[in-house]
C-alpha cells in the first residue's frame, strides 16, 4: 500500500529542519524520513510511497550519486528535488534526472504548489476508500488485509473515476470480473448495465452478431431487428474478458469500435454511437502474443491505458486465512449448515499451497471441505490440496493407521481427486478443455469430475465474492 512521502535528508545537521514538510500533506500522514547515509539508490525501486522528495546539503556526494544511479535506472514514483543554490556539481547531477526540483531557501506555499502536481487530492484514506466500496459492493466482495490486495484496492478506486480504458491482468481464479465489476461501480457510469463478453467462447463466426446485433433481414432467420451487446451495454460497462481469446478478425471490428466508438449491425446500411466503457481482462501475456503476431499491437495499445494487475494467491498469504474463513461462513450460511472452523492443522495445510487456482479454488476447496465435514472443526484430511511439506503431527493424528491396500487405493483416489480438481479449476469447470489437455476423452474424464464432486461447465456456482 502507498504510504505518502518519503524524504531523504542530509545526516547531522537535518537540510529540512524548519521545512514544514511534516504538516504540508496532513491527508497523506506523517512522511517517512531517512537519511543519505542510510539510503541505497536500489531501495527507491520498491519504495512504497507516492513521492520520493530528495534534500541535500552542499557537498552531499550520496546525493550526487544517486541523481547519477537515475539516469540509467527508471522508478515507479516521482523524484522531488530540493537542492543548495551553491553546489553547481549537486544541480548539474539532479536537474537532468528528477521530475522537479526547487532551490533553497524554498517558501511553502511554493514547494506545496510544486509536489501537489505529483500527489493530486487525496480526500479519502484507505480505510475510507474501503468503507464506500463496501457501501457499493457489499463488505463480503472486499476480504483482504494484504498489502498486495490493498494496492488493488487504491487504483481500482483511482480508475473508476475516469472513463478511459482498462486492462486487467493477472492469473484465473484472482478475481478479475469483481474487479471489473467494481471498477463499473465506482465510475460515473454506475447505474448503466454492466455487460460481461466471454471472449474465449463466441465462435468466430457468431462474433460480430453477438457484440454488434443485426437488422432484420440480415441472413435467412433475421425476421426482426435484434440489439448486440455493444447496445445492451450502451450508458455502461463492456467487460471483455478473455480479450486473448478473439480472432485477428475480431480484435479488427473491436479496434474500430475503441478508436470511432461507432459500429454497424450486421446488415444494417448506417452506423450506431457506441457509448460505452471498455474493461478488458485477460491472463495471459498480451506483449509476448504481440510479439508472436497473435494479438495485434494497435489493439494492445488502444486497451493498455490503465492496468491493474490481481496478485495471485500465493502473492498475498496474510489473507489466505480470512478469505477461508469468510467463505466458511458463507457455504455455512448457504447450505444452512451449523458453523464450522478449520482445525489448526487444516489451517497450515491451506497456508502451506500454492494455489494455482488462486481465490476460485480456494472457494471450490473449502465448499467441499464443508459439506463433507462431519462435524463443527474441519480436519486436514478434508482439504484435497496436495502439499508437497512433510505433514504435520496434528495432521497425522487426524488420520488413523490402516493397512497396504486400502491406503493404496485411498491414494490413487487421493491423486484422482487432486488431478481432476486442478484440471477444472484451470478451466473454470469446462470438462471438453480440462480433458483435451489431461488427454482423456471427454466422456471418461467427465465421469471422473462426476465422480468427485466438481460441477460441469453448465452447473457453475453463482457469482462470489473475490471470484471472477
Amino acid at each position: 500500500m502507498s504510504q505518502g512521502i518519503l524524504i531523504v535528508e542530509s545526516s547531522g545537521r537535518s537540510a529540512t529542519e524548519g521545512d514544514g514538510l511534516n504538516t504540508l500533506f496532513p491527508e497523506w500522514g506523517l512522511p517517512r524520513r531517512t537519511t543519505w547515509d542510510a539510503f541505497a539508490p536500489a531501495q527507491a525501486r520498491s519504495a512504497k510511497e507516492h513521492l520520493i522528495i530528495a534534500q541535500a546539503s552542499a557537498g552531499e556526494e550520496r546525493a550526487t550519486t544517486f541523481f547519477h544511479w537515475l539516469r540509467r535506472n527508471s522508478l515507479p514514483v516521482p523524484v522531488f528535488a530540493i537542492l543548495p543554490a551553491d553546489d553547481s556539481a549537486l544541480f548539474q547531477a539532479a536537474v537532468e534526472t528528477v521530475d522537479d526540483f526547487l532551490l533553497s531557501p524554498v517558501r511553502p506555499d511554493e514547494l506545496k504548489r510544486r509536489i501537489s502536481r505529483f500527489l493530486g487530492p487525496r480526500a479519502q484514506n484507505l480505510a475510507e476508500i474501503q468503507a464506500a466500496l463496501a457501501a457499493e459492493i457489499g463488505l463480503e466482495q472486499l476480504v483482504g488485509r494484504d498489502p498486495a490486495f490493498l494496492r488493488v484496492v487504491e487504483q481500482i478506486a483511482l480508475f473508476g473515476s475516469n472513463d478511459a480504458p482498462v486492462l486487467l491482468t493477472g492469473e484465473t481464479g484472482t478475481g478479475k470480473e469483481l474487479c471489473a465489476r467494481v471498477t463499473h461501480l465506482l465510475s460515473k457510469r454506475q447505474r448503466g448495465p454492466f455487460i460481461p463478453v466471454d471472449c474465449g467462447a463466441i465462435p468466430d463466426h457468431l462474433f460480430e452478431n453477438e457484440l454488434f446485433g443485426h437488422a432484420r433481414g440480415a441472413f435467412t432467420d433475421a425476421r426482426n431487428d435484434q440489439k448486440g451487446l455493444v447496445a445492451l451495454a450502451q450508458g455502461g460497462t463492456l467487460f471483455l474478458d478473455e480479450i486473448d481469446g478473439l480472432s485477428l478478425m475480431a480484435q479488427g471490428k473491436v479496434l474500430r469500435l475503441l478508436q470511432e466508438h461507432t459500429y454497424r449491425p450486421l446488415g444494417s446500411e448506417s452506423f450506431k454511437r457506441a457509448d460505452v466503457r471498455i474493461i478488458a481482462a485477460t491472463n495471459r501475456n498480451l506483449q509476448q502474443l504481440v510479439e508472436q503476431k497473435a494479438f495485434r499491437a494497435d489493439l494492445f495499445f488502444r486497451i493498455h491505458v490503465l492496468e491493474i494487475h490481481l496478485p495471485a494467491l500465493r502473492e498475498r498469504p496474510a489473507d489466505i486465512e480470512l478469505l477461508s474463513r469468510t467463505f466458511i461462513e458463507e457455504i455455512c450460511r448457504a447450505c444452512n449448515a451449523p458453523r464450522k472452523v478449520l482445525s489448526p492443522a487444516a489451517a497450515r495445510k491451506l497456508g502451506q499451497y500454492d494455489w494455482p487456482g488462486n481465490v476460485r479454488e480456494l472457494y471450490n476447496t473449502l465448499q467441499r471441505a464443508v459439506l463433507c465435514s462431519p462435524g463443527a472443526q474441519i480436519a486436514a484430511s478434508l482439504i484435497d490440496v496436495n502439499c508437497t511439506s512433510t505433514p504435520s503431527l496434528d495432521e497425522m493424528n487426524e488420520t488413523a493407521p490402516e493397512k497396504f491396500s486400502s491406503a493404496k487405493l485411498r491414494a490413487i483416489q487421493y491423486f484422482e481427486r487432486d488431478y481432476v480438481h486442478r484440471m477444472m479449476d484451470k478451466h473454470a469447470g469446462n470438462v471438453t478443455q480440462a480433458a483435451r489437455e489431461a488427454g482423456k476423452d471427454r466422456r471418461a474424464f467427465g465421469r471422473l469430475a462426476k465422480k468427485y464432486g466438481f460441477p460441469s461447465s453448465t452447473e457453475q456456482a453463482p457469482f462470489r465474492a473475490n471470484q471472477e
